[in-house]
């Protein structure tokens, strides 16, 4: 785009110095020069042009092209930007067919699988040299702490079979979880993923439906990570 305005400047002889760009800065309260802009200075160009040595149509057409250009390439960057948004984005139908599936989101209360046991997830900002996790009743009790050694940055999974650490079972819960996450001396900011069913979805204007899962709350549905 300032390839365009270089030349449009060029063609009206007027020179892109600093003071140049600083004038059309404080003349128009912005450091950039946009597609309206160019067109106020060919405006202002043939506006000032000498009567008795016109600019000509060479130069005329070249920058009517540059602004077609300009305009169309402009045009193509914001349907382009529509469509990735509308690619990207979850739609009401996904998002309906999630009812009655569990989902893994941001979370620290979890129920136990079928068998007694549970799976959660750990999701490091960084690299972690130990991660230590930390299961509690709906009554405060600690039951379980379990170290997961050393962890790469990105979602670490968590099994539990659903014992203590005394090996008693834990019972039907609902679980709490933390995790505790280190880099040498440097703790390394984490947050916990849980496995929970969704039971509702709600339609939204902007077009993040928003999930009911219990023991989470509502969630939009960007905040999945995984459904299964």
């Amino acid at each position: 785009m300032a390839t365009s305005f270089d030349t449009a400047l060029s063609n009206s002889g007027i020179g892109r110095t600093n003071a140049t760009t600083q004038a059309l800065a404080n003349a128009t309260g912005k450091s950039t020069l946009d597609q309206s802009d160019f067109l106020s200075l060919m405006t202002a160009q043939l506006k000032n042009q000498d009567p008795f040595n016109p600019v000509d149509n060479t130069q005329m057409v070249s920058q009517m092209a540059q602004f077609s250009s300009l305009a169309s390439q402009e045009e193509t960057n914001s349907t382009l930007k529509a469509i990735a948004a509308k690619l990207g984005a979850t739609s009401s139908s996904d998002a309906l067919a999630w009812v009655g599936k569990n989902v893994l989101t941001e979370g620290d209360t979890a129920y136990p699988l079928a068998n007694g046991g549970m799976q959660a997830g750990i999701e490091l900002d960084g690299d972690a040299t130990d991660v230590t996790v930390t299961v509690q009743n709906a009554n405060g009790q600690l039951l379980r702490t379990e170290s997961l050694g050393p962890q790469s940055k990105g979602t670490v999974n968590f099994m539990w079979d659903g014992t203590t650490d005394t090996g008693e079972a834990a019972g039907s819960g609902p679980f709490t979880i933390s995790a505790h996450a280190v880099n040498g001396t440097d703790d390394v900011v984490s947050r916990t993923l849980v496995w929970a069913p969704v039971t509702s979805v709600q339609m939204t204007n902007d077009g993040d439906p928003v999930l009911t899962v219990p023991g989470v709350g509502q969630i939009p549905a960007s905040a999945v990570r995984s459904v299964g």
